[in-house]
């Protein structure tokens, strides 16, 4: 039986073809040479790699080395390896004539399906591939209809933070206890760092699964307690609570100590039982087997040159603030707290991510790429599958609308009225001029007279361009947040 070389994001049972397979496991040193990812990322790939290797003691061989290359000229025989996740990988896998590459797991729908499903489409929209993959896997469906007789409950998961609690009634996630594999790569990233090895962000206990044991328990704990609460707040945002009513299963599923498919699987149960609604569930589901496979398809099928689309013309350098995670030089309420949240715990869930630091990104024009690197660097969930669709096509419109209708791009308003972060800020979410202006409402100006050339044409932006037209102040608006530069608002 061939050796089967298993991924640090490989690491659940899926992966295998048996109890009695032989396994490789590799790491390698050079990943986080090349790269300055978060401390705590780092942890964690490490820590759930060791973690499987102590658990398939007796059939696997775990190499330690500095490159990939290096460890597999320690290890003889036939090797057989999964679909790997990244570009990268897959050539790697391909230089080395030991190696068969098998189909990819850890998804839902089969890379043969997706292509059926693309054939000849203009474009290839989330919603038609979610209803596509419904009928297909028979997920939340009555007989030939979705349940309720509707596909989405979008409109019903939309309701602002709560007004005058810092934190939903729901029980926090249960947090992992650390244990001597844990002590040993904190002690091996503080050897690394000596070496010259770079981290950005702050150590700390870890916060997210290793194993699955622990993803398990984290799956059975947010469909018990959290799953109901899902939906209605998925939009919003609250300074006081960085959990909210989210699954925090995103790293489980991207290391592969999940199947996407028992995840679906348990969440469906807890509304065939009364115990979820319908909008939670449904809602919830939709970023399971519609969007995270969806952006894993685009990855692929988009080719190797759509992490470079730069529709809008967007060439400036993250400045160095931003890119060392300096929350304490922001003072922009909303934008302190998330990239705070980025650098003490490498993750913040979805809406502060596209609506705080993506768009932020988009009004200041800075270059797609970079910032698709710096997310892919900085979550614990990050990998480049993962960010080239959600950055590049989502947050930056940087393919020009191939992924979505409009830029996912607002001003201070909405910021306000989805949170309670304008609630003593120094900031006026009204102004968009002056030395309290919000910095996202002059933001989003300045970026609509920046490209509103690109986005002529765009029918869900001909009202906001209009309104660009009607602004009085638009020149003295566009000189401010050009003499703000790369400065921390």
């Amino acid at each position: 039986m061939r050796r089967r070389w298993l991924f640090a994001d490989q690491l659940g049972p899926h992966f295998l073809d048996g109890p009695r397979q032989p396994v490789l496991l590799v790491e390698a040193k050079s990943v986080f040479r090349r790269r300055v990812f978060h401390r705590q990322k780092a942890h964690l790939v490490l820590t759930a790699l060791r973690h499987r290797a102590a658990e398939l003691a007796g059939r696997a061989t775990f190499v330690q080395a500095e490159t990939y290359g290096a460890a597999l000229r320690r290890v003889d025989g036939p090797i057989d390896a999964c679909h790997p996740t990244s570009r990268p990988a897959r050539e790697l896998l391909r230089r080395h004539p030991r190696v068969e590459v098998l189909p990819p797991r850890g998804f839902a729908t089969a890379p043969e399906e997706f292509m059926a499903w693309a054939h000849g489409r203009h474009t290839l929209r989330l919603e038609d591939f979610y209803r596509d993959a419904r009928t297909r896997l028979g997920v939340l469906m009555d007989a030939d209809e979705p349940i309720g007789g509707r596909w989405n409950y979008d409109s019903d998961n939309r309701l602002p933070a709560p007004k005058g609690q810092p934190a939903l009634p729901v029980p926090e996630p249960p947090m992992p206890d650390e244990d001597d594999i844990d002590a040993q790569v904190r002690r091996d990233l503080d050897a690394w760092q000596a070496d010259g090895v770079r981290f950005v962000g702050q150590d700390g206990p870890r916060l997210f699964p290793a194993t699955r044991a622990e993803a398990l328990d984290r799956l059975r704990h947010f469909i018990e307690h959290r799953l109901a609460d899902f939906g209605p707040y998925e939009d919003a945002m609250l300074a006081g609570d960085p959990w909210m009513a989210r699954s925090t299963l995103s790293s489980s599923l991207n290391l592969g100590l999940l199947d996407p498919m028992e995840v679906v699987a348990a969440a469906e149960q807890a509304y065939r039982s009364g115990a979820a609604p319908a909008a939670s569930v449904e809602g919830f589901t939709r970023q399971i087997i519609g969007w995270r496979d969806y952006v894993w398809h685009l990855y692929w099928y988009r080719g190797a040159g759509y992490p470079r689309s730069n529709a809008l013309r967007a060439t400036r350098p993250l400045p160095r603030w931003f890119a060392e995670l300096d929350a304490d030089a922001v003072q922009a309420r909303c934008l302190a707290d998330v990239l705070a949240g980025v650098r003490d715990r490498a993750w913040v869930h979805h809406i502060p991510r596209l609506m705080v630091l993506g768009n932020y990104a988009l009004q200041r024009g800075w270059r797609p790429s970079a910032v698709a690197d710096w997310f892919h660097r900085c979550f614990v969930d990050g990998y480049a599958w993962v960010m080239t669709a959600n950055v590049i096509g989502m947050s930056q419109y940087a393919d020009g609308g191939a992924m979505t209708t409009k830029p996912y791009a607002a001003g201070g308003a909405y910021l306000d009225r989805m949170s309670d972060y304008c609630h003593g800020c120094r900031y006026n979410p009204r102004h968009r001029l002056g030395p309290d202006a919000c910095p996202y409402t002059a933001g989003y100006w300045a970026l609509l007279d920046r490209t509103r050339d690109s986005l002529t044409g765009n029918h869900r932006m001909a009202q906001p361009l209009k309104g660009l037209q009607r602004l009085p102040d638009l020149e003295a608006v566009v000189a401010q947040e050009h003499a703000r530069g790369s400065r921390a608002p």
